[in-house]
C-alpha cells in the first residue's frame, strides 16, 4: 500500500520498476478501498507489505491497516523491520534512510500472527485493538533487535545463515 500523497508516487513508481504492484492508499485517503486491492491481490497469491506508521506518522507507530486485512483474509500478519549500518537519513517527518553503497542491512522479521475473522464472545473493536498492541509490540521488538546488531552482519558474531 503506497500514500496517494506527493512523495508516495515517487515510491509508487520505483517499486513498480521493481516488479512490484503499488496499491493506492492510506488511513488517510481511501483507505477501505487500497485495503480491498490489497485482499484482491492477497486472494491472487501476492504477498502485500505495509509501511505500518502510515503517510503521517508517528514514526514507528504501527496503524490497524494489517489487522484489519489479516481479519478480512484469513491470513496471518508480520512485522519487518530493516536496520542499515550505513545510510543517507533525509529530514522528513520518518527520518527516510537511503543506504550507502557498501553498507550493511539486517531485515528482521516477527512470527506471523493470525488474526480470527470472528471474535470469541469479544466485539470487534477489542479484538483489534488486541491485535493491533500485538503487531506494535512485535514492530518494536525486530526493530531493536536489528538496529542493535546491524554492524554485526557477515561478522563471525553475527554469521549469514542459509535455510
Amino acid at each position: 500500500m503506497v500514500s496517494r500523497s506527493f512523495d508516495g508516487e515517487y515510491v509508487a513508481r520505483t517499486i513498480e520498476k521493481l516488479g512490484f504492484i503499488a496499491v493506492r492508499g492510506s488511513s488517510s485517503r481511501s483507505g477501505a478501498k487500497a485495503l480491498l486491492g490489497l485482499k484482491d491481490q492477497l486472494e491472487r497469491g501476492v504477498a502485500v507489505a505495509f509501511t505500518i506508521d502510515g503517510p503521517r506518522g508517528p514514526k514507528y507507530v504501527a496503524k490497524p491497516g494489517p489487522v484489519l486485512l489479516s481479519r478480512a483474509s484469513a491470513l496471518p500478519m508480520a512485522a519487518f523491520y530493516v536496520a542499515l549500518s550505513d545510510a543517507w537519513v533525509l529530514n522528513t517527518w520518518d527520518a527516510l534512510m537511503i543506504p550507502k553503497p557498501f553498507s550493511k542491512a539486517l531485515v528482521r522479521l516477527s512470527a506471523k500472527v493470525q488474526v480470527p475473522a470472528e471474535a470469541a464472545g469479544a466485539d470487534i473493536g477489542a479484538q483489534v485493538a488486541e491485535f493491533h498492541r500485538q503487531l506494535q509490540t512485535a514492530l518494536e521488538r525486530v526493530t531493536r533487535f536489528a538496529e542493535e546488531h546491524v554492524a554485526q552482519v557477515g561478522s563471525a558474531e553475527f554469521p549469514i545463515h542459509k535455510g
